[in-house]
């Protein structure tokens, strides 16, 4: 994943470039670099390090301009280096261009490009663009016929941005499976991967489908579809998220920022219009078998979901990780696909959907951003509203997916006669008391939870256990500490413990254990017992729970205790807390944690 900002106004634009490509930030902090356009040449400055640094480092805010691209880069091809940095040039410099993407026929190209005289001085596949562009154009004698030639050259996925010394005063854009759009504004345009780049200047933005590409100047923009040649008349979206959102609120870093927005966050996903929850459960109900999908967080918010639905409703639908979906599923006309994803542009996640689309099966989509293509390809779509989520470890969007896929369990239940209506209208009022209950922890358990993470961050190895639904919150809680503190943590359910792990039990290996409520009676007698097989063989065991302290006494080593909630919002609650578990931890060991090492927000390549 990679960001790509584009700024052409009619005064200096060099500020607001870097507002917005630091506004991206989270979608890539390897490398990042400029392209302005200065009279008759293009300035480009590039290095390795974050967007603040760079621009320090390099005194870019020196370079005047009208219009500019920048990107800020996650590697896939070629190493982290400013060569490997975008943007790349053509060799006489007429042409700069920034690329997310891969060019899956690059190395063809590339030889092709060779042969005609063309020098390469990166290892990246987004070097090919800008020598095309320059070819075609030394043949077509115009930047748009060339444009399109290029684009209709590229084999794989793109969101692309140029500038031309050809046209000065001119961006131009496209997308294949990869986000783009545009920022309208008075006398200033905007290209960028996402809302977040421009909307501190507009709120109207016009998204960029596939096989379209896009022509911008400061006080115009066209759309048309790269194969015929056709404009496009585009809608203009009013973005909803203030921008001020967005910002830190005086937080020391997004993700605690995000962690604290879970209250407003859960209130936003129970405010989902149920008619458009309505629709999935229909789809679900009239289904012959069903799928939910996602990859990463989300895999483990669908396996949630398919614990939750199961209980609930006496349904199964089957988790699938999206990358997996096409070899293990047996989709057709009769299933039902239910995708999640938080940016609505995970490649893997798209993939799937595509592929149960082709063979006919029905599909629904939960995303956290509207007109992402997510969005767009699923038959119907429920908009979680979450506002965006800046850090690159997701919290509030997972936990508001999760009381979405309750909120979707209930109401198929009540559709089934699997629960009487006294009963849903118990569990509603449940699920409306979360947010007050979340705050709650939020404000009374986070100095507990800060300083038993503090007191053992330099732990190397971590079990997190669970049984029942309290498996996938294990397994995304495990994540969560993989993700931003890099420490090693592996989820798993409770019952695997005598099959083979209890070996590895010893005093270097800690052990995180959800414990369900007592009412869930067999459920928290198995649990305690995993617990007491730790115990025995001198193991180490932090319990999160929701006991009075003193009914299990000398069982945990330490413990984190919750005030007693319904059992539908339990593993919910616990979650929370794990998030802070892992973010403490990361904080004591001076981890970067909005941006960690190697991940970037999603994963647009396959």
């Amino acid at each position: 994943m990679c960001g790509i900002s584009g700024v052409v106004g009619l005064k200096d634009i060099s500020n607001a470039l870097f507002e917005t490509i630091r506004n991206l930030e989270y979608r890539g902090y390897d490398s990042c670099g400029v392209a302005l356009l200065n009279k008759n040449s293009i300035v480009v400055k590039k290095n390795v390090g974050g967007v603040e640094e760079f621009y320090r480092k390099e005194n870019v805010l020196r370079h005047k301009s009208s219009i500019g691209i920048a990107h800020t880069r996650w590697a896939t091809h070629g190493r982290v280096t400013r060569e490997n940095t975008h943007p790349h040039q053509s060799c006489d410099g007429k042409f700069a261009v920034v690329h997310n993407g891969i060019i899956s026929n690059y190395r063809a190209l590339k030889e092709s490009l060779v042969r005609l005289g063309h020098r390469f001085e990166s290892e990246t596949d987004t070097e090919v663009i800008p020598h095309l562009l320059e070819e075609n154009h030394r043949k077509l004698n115009n930047v748009e016929a060339a444009f399109v030639k290029t684009l209709c050259e590229l084999e794989g996925t793109f969101a692309i941005a140029f500038v031309s010394t050809y046209h000065p005063g001119q961006i131009f854009c496209a997308k294949r499976e990869s986000p783009l759009m545009l920022g309208i504004g008075d006398e200033i345009k905007f290209v960028g991967s996402d809302f977040n780049s421009f909307i501190d200047y507009t709120k109207n933005a016009v998204i960029i489908d596939d096989g379209e590409y896009a022509i911008v100047s400061r006080d115009s923009y066209m759309v048309k579809n790269y194969l015929t040649r056709e404009e496009v008349a585009k809608p203009i979206t009013k973005i909803e998220w203030d921008a001020e959102t967005s910002k830190k609120g005086g937080f020391p870093h997004y993700m605690l920022k995000e962690i604290h927005e879970q209250p407003q966050t859960v209130t936003n996903a129970l405010d989902v219009e149920d008619a458009v929850l309505d629709k999935v459960v229909e789809g679900i109900a009239q289904s012959g078998q069903g799928h939910l999908v996602g990859v990463g967080t989300t895999y483990y918010v669908a396996q949630f979901g398919q614990y939750m639905i199961s209980s609930l409703a006496g349904q199964s639908l089957f988790a699938v990780s999206s990358d997996e979906f096409a070899a293990l599923s047996n989709v057709g006309r009769d299933s039902f696909v239910l995708a999640l994803s938080q940016s609505g542009e995970t490649y893997d996640t798209l993939t799937a959907v595509k592929h149960a689309k082709s063979r006919g099966a029905r599909t629904a989509a939960v995303v956290n951003v509207m007109g992402s293509s997510l969005s767009r390809l699923a038959d119907n779509v429920v908009l979680q509203g979450s506002g965006p989520e800046i850090c690159v470890i997701s919290t509030k969007a997972a936990l508001a997916q999760m009381v979405i896929l309750v909120r979707i369990g209930l109401k198929l239940a009540l559709r089934k006669n699997a629960m009487t209506a006294a009963a849903f209208d118990r569990s509603m009022s449940v699920l409306r008391d979360l947010p007050g209950i979340i705050q709650a922890v939020l404000n009374e358990r986070s100095g507990f939870i800060h300083r038993i993470a503090h007191e053992y961050f330099k732990i190397k190895h971590w079990l997190y256990l669970g049984r029942g639904v309290y498996y996938p919150i294990a397994l995304e809680s495990a994540l969560k500490m993989k993700e931003v503190a890099y420490v090693h943590a592996e989820g798993m359910p409770g019952g695997f413990l005598k099959h083979g792990t209890l070996a590895m039990i010893d005093k270097d290996i800690y052990s995180i254990v959800f414990i369900p409520p007592r009412e869930e009676k067999a459920l928290y007698e198995a649990t305690l017992h995993s617990v007491e097989e730790i115990r025995a063989r001198s193991g180490f065991v932090l319990g999160i729970h929701f006991d009075e302290r003193g009914k299990n006494k000398n069982l945990f080593s330490e413990e984190l205790i919750l005030p007693n909630v319904s059992p539908l919002i339990a593993p919910l609650l616990q979650l929370v807390i794990s998030q802070l578990f892992a973010y403490f931890t990361a904080t004591s060991l001076k981890r970067d944690i909005d941006k960690p090492r190697s991940l970037a927000k999603s994963v647009t390549v396959g």
